[in-house]
């Protein structure tokens, strides 16, 4: 059920001749798809010969950009080969246009512009595009008819920045994305590179590690269910982190062919601002009608007598071994997921936190559960401390002296005491980007800055900082600008979690905000120990909290420590987002036996 393509091999002679393709696309009604197909004639002057004219496509049901993005990066060659070779054109075809219902926004896009590719001899197949498609701007031919290399330039191939240039080349916008090669040389240190923070020294390979640290528990655990583990098991760090790096170069890869598809043009070069239109790439100017800064954030660390000495979490994703001391500074969702990784790896783990209770923002409840696990596990949880000075010793270890007079002896100390929006030297104030005191960009709910042409998106504009948020962000950004439809990103009821051990899930109001907000609200709370250590022994107890309004019975929180946390709260997040009561909870059949069944068992309140 979806439409084809007919492709031919023709000899065209110098004299004018009309070559007539055949582009399918799919309009989906109720629940199959029909196909539609129309007739699109391109007048060919002074061509040698065409070849290799646009090949079938494989017949399938998708999206339907994905299929027209093929024909965009193929179009665009077209064009860009008779721009060198200075062939003269007839101008682009109509636009296609079909009515719109509003119930199929995907159909927009492909039916705006549709332009058969063909492949000149001695073209490029595969180069990433260098001329835009007549798109949501209305036909275009070579600058969009502004006048700019580019309608849309990306700075920055994190999350926020991918998202953001493929939907908008998906509407048919000329779209380039700058990202620093990735290496040693670079001015971040080699841990930059297309996917961003997430994929190269963030959500990716943190997960990764989460994973190899619990398996110290579960090497314990499965003695409790009658496997014998002889010899005792050992940590191979080296094949570890071999396999680790493997990875995300898979995904930096697989990036930069999903960008190339979409007909985006990566340039692997530090960009910087020059004016409201001008961007310097490599020392090279170019020039787009719009520019999207989404260059993400940075660790912070603060200066004192030995700071030097200390680490981030984008050195800790490359450590040689695992510490055999190590000392976690701060008390976000970093600096407690590293404790308990270096913990799970063997590691003698201390953690400190300057104010008195870590996981700001979190439910007190939740906060105060976590604590108490990883004291007994064996970490180290300090409150209220804070170092003043580090002395590096004799034999390469690390002494640190605590502003109450004590003293850490450490292998590694690490600083996750926030993260910051890497806007230095992005030529932010010579374009007159207006930012704020913690130097993130100043937008507005349309993510526009104060300069009308230079938008931003992700951790650089200091929202929530979190990869789904960045792409929601991106993806709104786009559809507004190129689509025809203009989007807010929605920060309400946004989940999250923290790869603890155990792990924190969470979605709306805490306990506070709510009873901030509404006075007197439904409480309803449990803690127990999971059936699987009923035979480990494990003490580990699981927290399952709902918050419910006391007048409209609609849930306004769901907050759980346990196994799989994060697992569970993606879904409760749905159930929040649907506007759920308490009665819906209660009149849903749990699945048994399992923790989450909890959430739809719970009578009585707190």
């Amino acid at each position: 059920e979806a439409a084809m393509l007919s492709s031919r091999k023709s000899r065209v002679p110098l004299a004018r001749s009309n070559l007539g393709l055949v582009f399918g696309f799919m309009a989906v009604s109720s629940i199959r798809a029909a196909a539609v197909a129309t007739r699109v004639g391109i007048e060919e002057r002074q061509c040698e010969s065409v070849q290799d004219c646009l090949r079938s496509c494989t017949k399938r049901l998708g999206d339907i950009r994905q299929l027209h993005s093929k024909l965009t990066v193929q179009t665009r060659e077209l064009f860009s080969e008779r721009a060198r070779s200075q062939t003269a054109f007839a101008a682009p075809p109509p636009a296609l246009t079909t009515p719109s219902s509003g119930k199929q926004p995907s159909m927009l896009a492909a039916a705006r512009s549709i332009v058969p590719a063909i492949h000149l001899r001695g073209g490029s197949a595969g180069r990433a595009a260098s001329s835009p498609l007549p798109g949501a701007q209305g036909a275009r031919m070579m600058s969009g008819g502004h006048g700019y290399d580019y309608d849309y330039f990306v700075i920055g191939g994190g999350s926020g920045g991918v998202r953001s240039s493929r939907i908008a080349a998906g509407h048919g916008a000329k779209v380039a994305l700058a990202e620093e090669a990735k290496g040693g040389d670079t001015p971040d240190g080699g841990f930059s590179g297309l996917g961003g923070t997430c994929v190269n020294v963030g959500c990716v390979p943190k997960k990764l590690m989460v994973y190899g640290a619990h398996f110290s528990h579960d090497l314990e655990d499965m003695r409790a269910y009658g496997w014998n583990m002889k010899p005792e098991g050992e940590v191979d760090w080296a094949s570890f982190m071999a396999k680790k790096n493997a990875e995300i170069a898979r995904l930096n890869g697989i990036y930069e062919r999903m960008l190339g598809n979409a007909g985006v043009e990566v340039i692997k070069a530090r960009a910087t601002l020059v004016d409201a239109h001008t961007v310097d790439v490599g020392g090279r100017k170019v020039t787009a009608d719009k520019i999207l800064v989404a260059v993400g954030g940075w660790p912070y660390t603060p200066e004192f007598p030995g700071s030097e000495h200390v680490i981030t979490s984008n050195e800790a994703f490359f450590l040689p071994t695992p510490p055999k001391r190590a000392v976690v500074v701060g008390g976000g969702y970093i600096a407690v997921e590293f404790a308990n990784i270096f913990h799970g790896y063997g590691s003698k783990v201390t953690q400190l936190y300057r104010g008195d209770k870590w996981l700001r923002g979190f439910d007190g409840d939740v906060r105060d559960h976590l604590k108490a696990e990883y004291e007994q596990q064996g970490i180290d949880v300090r409150f209220n401390a804070n170092i003043a000075s580090i002395e590096k010793q004799a034999d390469g270890s690390l002494k640190a002296m605590l502003e109450d007079g004590s003293t850490i002896d450490a292998d590694v100390i690490m600083y996750a005491t926030g993260r910051v929006p890497k806007t230095k030297g992005l030529g932010l104030e010579a374009a007159g980007v207006e930012t704020d005191g913690k130097g993130a960009i100043v937008v507005n709910e349309g993510f526009e800055t104060s300069v009308p042409s230079i938008y931003a998106v992700g951790d650089v504009i200091n929202r929530i900082q979190l990869t789904p948020v960045a792409l929601a962000e991106g993806h709104c950004l786009a559809d507004t600008l190129f689509g025809g439809k203009p989007r807010k990103t929605d920060y309400t009821d946004v989940p999250t979690a923290v790869f603890s051990n155990p792990p924190i899930g969470t979605v709306g109001m805490t306990e506070e905000q709510a009873r901030e907000e509404y006075g007197d609200v439904h409480v309803y709370r449990t803690s127990f120990r999971a059936m699987k250590h009923t035979l480990t022994g494990r003490q580990e107890k699981t927290l399952m909290k709902l918050i419910v309004h006391p007048e409209t019975d609609k849930v306004l929180g769901v907050h759980m420590v346990g196994h799989e946390a994060g697992e569970v709260i993606q879904l409760a997040g749905v159930c929040l987002k649907a506007g759920a009561t308490k009665a819906h909870f209660d009149s849903t059949i749990g699945v048994h036996p399992t923790s989450a069944e909890e959430f739809v068992t719970m009578r009585s309140r707190v």
